[in-house]
């Protein structure tokens, strides 16, 4: 008895990946009439072709009562035409298309999630890219028509800031693929914007800058100070002859916290950025810390005691 489910199993298991690859060829879910059809065929085929065979394994593994089954042929008469044994076979063979279609949906769903987890990737930095790239023609249209201001009044002014607009622009294409950078590299783009800034502003402009050593070695997004800076001096100088600008960055808590204070009139709503004038450039930051680093990031604005906004980020160090 033993030695005939031992030949059933030989033989099934033998068969297993040609019934593998029928449920990978006709999948039940597509055409779902003509391929049920397909494996009932093959169902009742493969179940006769391993009956068949079943004698001969049986019988050369010493498994026939030579005395009730004296020969070969009679043997494999008893066992091919079996409903019972045939019953058998197409259960074994449902089965097998059962586990197969389970692993080829397991698979299915788990090369769908991959898919789907890499363009959702592909998606977030082609948006962080976006955001981004806004900030190039931002800047360099309003440094432009600064200089072109300047030709008229001061020709050897506007000569500097074309010459600091030409390392800004070298600093910042150099890096153009990088969503992030080291903060002492970010400190190397702001000083280029605040020198062109104090060429177009001189004295109505001060900037004062306050920061840890400790907090140059850690990593923020790529430009993530020049549009909150601008906004601020844009600010700042519109209200009063003499616009002052505070930068400070300080690690604390796996973070590095960066304050950009200015002395500007402030705004009437600080938590919502798009009912204020300083909504675009600011929506655009906080988007770019939601996409790189989603709640762990911190993005805050704060009107001052003494007038003035002040906008905190706090970015995670690593």
């Amino acid at each position: 008895m033993l030695t005939g489910y031992l030949a059933d199993f030989y033989l099934w298991g033998m068969l297993s990946p040609l019934i593998f690859w029928v449920v990978k060829r006709f999948e039940l879910e597509k055409n779902f009439p003509r391929n049920l059809l397909i494996h009932i065929a093959v169902s009742v085929a493969l179940s006769f072709v391993v009956l068949s065979a079943a004698a001969p394994v049986s019988w050369y593994l010493g498994n026939p009562n030579l005395v009730r089954n004296p020969t070969l042929l009679v043997l494999w008469r008893n066992n091919a035409f079996s409903i019972y044994y045939f019953h058998q076979g197409l259960t074994i063979y449902w089965a097998t298309v059962a586990v197969a279609h389970a692993i080829h949906y397991y698979r299915g769903q788990r090369e769908g999630e991959a898919k789907a987890g890499q363009l959702a990737a592909q998606l977030a930095q082609a948006q962080l890219q976006a955001l981004k790239m806004q900030i190039h023609p931002h800047f360099l249209f309003n440094t432009l028509n600064s200089i072109a201001a300047l030709l008229h009044m001061d020709v050897e002014a506007a000569d500097k800031m074309i010459a600091r607009l030409g390392d800004f622009l070298r600093l910042t294409l150099k890096r153009s693929d990088n969503q992030t950078v080291d903060f002492g590299q970010e400190l190397e783009f702001l000083k280029c914007y605040l020198d062109i800034e104090h060429i177009r502003f001189q004295d109505r402009l001060t900037v004062d800058l306050d920061i840890d050593s400790k907090a140059l070695k850690a990593t923020v997004p790529n430009l993530i100070l020049q549009p909150i800076v601008e906004n601020a001096m844009r600010h700042a100088i519109a209200r009063t002859n003499s616009g002052e600008v505070e930068i400070s960055a300080v690690p604390r808590n796996g973070a590095v916290r960066i304050e950009v204070k200015d002395n500007g009139p402030g705004i009437e709503e600080p938590q919502s950025l798009g009912k204020t004038s300083r909504g675009v450039g600011l929506a655009n930051t906080q988007a770019r810390l939601s996409g790189l680093y989603g709640s762990n990031a911190k993005f805050e604005l704060r009107n001052r005691p003494s007038g003035g906004l002040t906008v905190l980020l706090e970015i995670p160090r690593h």
